[in-house]
C-alpha cells in the first residue's frame, strides 16, 4: 500500500501543500546557518532573475574574476519564478512545509528535485555524511476547495509559532512585519481585514482549530 500522499496529481495553476522531513525523522536544520542556506536557495529559485542586467554586468571590462564567476553561476542556476509561486512556508527542525501555486505542468517536480538535491549536497558536505537526507520523496497534495485554501497557511504558520517566535516561516509577511519579495501572501490575505482586528489574519491564526477541514493535506505521522 503506498504511503499517504505519495501519489501526486499535478495540474496547471493548481495549489499544493508540499512537505518532507528527514530520514528516520532526523533533524535536517541543525543551526541557523542551515536555515539561512535553505532560505537562500528558495530566494535564488523563486525571485525573478534579471538576465539582461546580469549579461550587462558580465560585459563590463573592469569586472573582477570573482564577480564574473558569481554571475556565470547565477546565469546557470535554475529559476522557477515563472512557474512556481510560494504562498506560505515554515521550516521546522526535522521537516518543512510549502504552500505553492504551480503555474506550469511539471514545475513542482523540477523545483523540488533541484532544491532537495542542492540542500542535501550542502548538508552532507558540511556534516561529513553520505546518503539520503530525506525520509521519502517529497509529498505534494492538491488543495481541493476554498476552505482548504484558507486554512492551509494557518496550519503551516501555527506549527512554526508553536515551536517558537524565531522559527523561520512566512508569518511575518502575513501580518505586515516583513515583505519578502518571493512570498506571495496576497491571495490568502484577500479573505481577511486589514482594519478589523477580529477579522484579521493574525486573529485567525491565533484561534485554535482541529484542521479537520484540511483532510489529507496534513503531514502524515508515519
Amino acid at each position: 500500500m503506498p504511503a499517504k500522499n505519495s501519489r501526486k496529481t499535478y495540474i496547471e495553476n493548481g495549489y499544493y501543500h508540499i512537505y518532507n522531513r528527514g530520514v528516520e525523522k532526523r533533524t535536517i536544520f541543525l543551526d541557523q546557518q542551515d536555515y539561512g542556506v535553505f532560505l537562500s536557495y528558495l530566494k535564488e529559485y523563486l525571485l525573478p532573475k534579471d538576465e539582461r542586467e546580469l549579461h550587462k554586468r558580465l560585459s563590463d571590462p573592469g569586472i573582477s574574476y570573482k564577480e564574473k564567476d558569481k554571475i556565470l553561476k547565477s546565469l546557470r542556476l535554475n529559476n522557477f519564478s515563472q512557474d512556481i509561486a510560494l504562498l506560505a512556508y515554515c521550516l521546522m527542525p526535522n521537516h518543512f512545509h510549502f504552500f505553492v501555486k504551480q503555474k506550469s505542468l511539471g514545475a513542482i517536480d523540477k523545483f523540488m528535485n533541484s532544491l532537495g538535491t542542492r540542500y542535501t549536497m550542502y548538508f552532507n558536505r558540511k556534516y561529513k555524511r553520505v546518503g539520503s537526507l530525506y525520509q521519502n520523496v517529497y509529498r505534494a497534495v492538491l488543495v481541493n476547495n476554498e476552505k482548504q485554501f484558507i486554512y492551509l497557511s494557518k496550519y503551516i504558520h501555527q506549527q512554526a509559532l508553536e515551536f517558537g517566535d524565531n522559527q523561520p516561516s512566512s508569518f511575518l509577511d502575513y501580518v505586515g512585519s516583513r515583505k519578502t519579495p518571493w512570498v506571495y501572501s496576497e491571495e490568502v490575505l484577500s479573505y481577511f481585514s486589514e482594519t478589523n482586528l477580529s477579522l484579521s489574519y493574525r486573529n485567525f491564526v491565533a484561534e485554535s482549530d482541529s484542521f479537520n477541514v484540511l483532510g489529507n493535506l496534513t503531514l502524515d505521522e508515519t
